[in-house]
């Protein structure tokens, strides 16, 4: 198994947070933490602030969550989520700076990072093009090669990974459409997000139990999955969390982070 995963069935729930800024409130952190196993913490670029991140990086620690790094293109307007032309080597040095901010704070607070999770167009470009995630896989491996890269399965942002020698972790959407060739519609797309809960529980299960998702087609596709990823900023987020959990335990899954650090 990949990132450390045991070969008993179970998986990690990762949730993107600390996407505040200054006044402004985005998601509800503190009810969401109970129930996910990993926290993807923005670190300033597309969202968050020194505040923010040392506010989610004690919330997670004291839930014992495991603390990551969610970096992503530096457009706080755009909350990361508009494509940007950036040179690789310029999207490597961002990677790493928003890196090394995040683990600063957690050390400050005893405690470590344990993967990176790009954010929002970093990652869904990446996702395709392979310069960008090599660019990605090597500022994670100049800053600690033990982070976990997280990643769609059979996207070029893990063979990236793979090919760094970094750990990898397979990351399901069960709130989100897929195509048949397994890769995400644009969030705009109508259908794109999943709102209905039992559905997204039902999703998160058969990701998990069965190996595989229904795409758009209406066809099942394989897709084996280490971690299922919750929205921080989806409205309902922490009901949604408790929801997949309790259905994943249900079904006899062992939910639990990626690695222990």
């Amino acid at each position: 198994m990949r990132a450390g995963m045991a070969a008993s069935l179970s998986v990690d729930i990762n949730c993107d947070m600390g996407e505040s800024f200054g006044p402004w409130p985005m998601g509800t952190d503190a009810l969401v933490l109970p129930h996910i196993t990993s926290a993807n913490i923005a670190c300033g670029a597309h969202a968050g602030d020194p505040s923010v991140m040392r506010r989610t990086v004690c919330l997670a620690r004291d839930r014992h969550v495991a603390i990551g790094a969610h970096p992503g293109f530096p457009d706080l307007q755009g909350f990361g989520r508009r494509d940007m032309k950036m040179d690789p080597s310029e999207v490597e040095d961002s990677v790493l700076a928003q890196i090394g901010a995040l683990e600063a704070v957690a050390r400050a607070e005893g405690c470590r990072l344990s993967h990176v999770k790009a954010h929002g167009a970093l990652y869904n470009m990446a996702v395709r093009d392979r310069r960008l995630a090599d660019a990605i896989a090597r500022a994670i491996k100049a800053f600690d090669p033990a982070l976990v890269m997280l990643g769609l399965p059979s996207s070029a942002l893990l063979e990236a990974g793979e090919a760094a020698g970094l750990p990898v972790a397979r990351e399901g959407f069960a709130d989100r459409a897929y195509e048949p060739d397994g890769s995400l519609p644009p969030r705009a797309r109508a259908g794109a997000v999943i709102h209905d809960a039992d559905v997204v529980a039902a999703r998160a299960v058969k990701l998990v139990v069965d190996g595989s998702v229904v795409s758009s087609s209406g066809d099942a596709i394989p897709m084996q999955v280490d971690t299922i990823c919750v929205h921080g900023d989806t409205p309902g987020a922490a009901e949604l969390a408790r929801r997949i959990r309790r259905a994943l335990e249900a079904a006899g899954v062992d939910v639990r982070p990626m690695v222990r650090r």
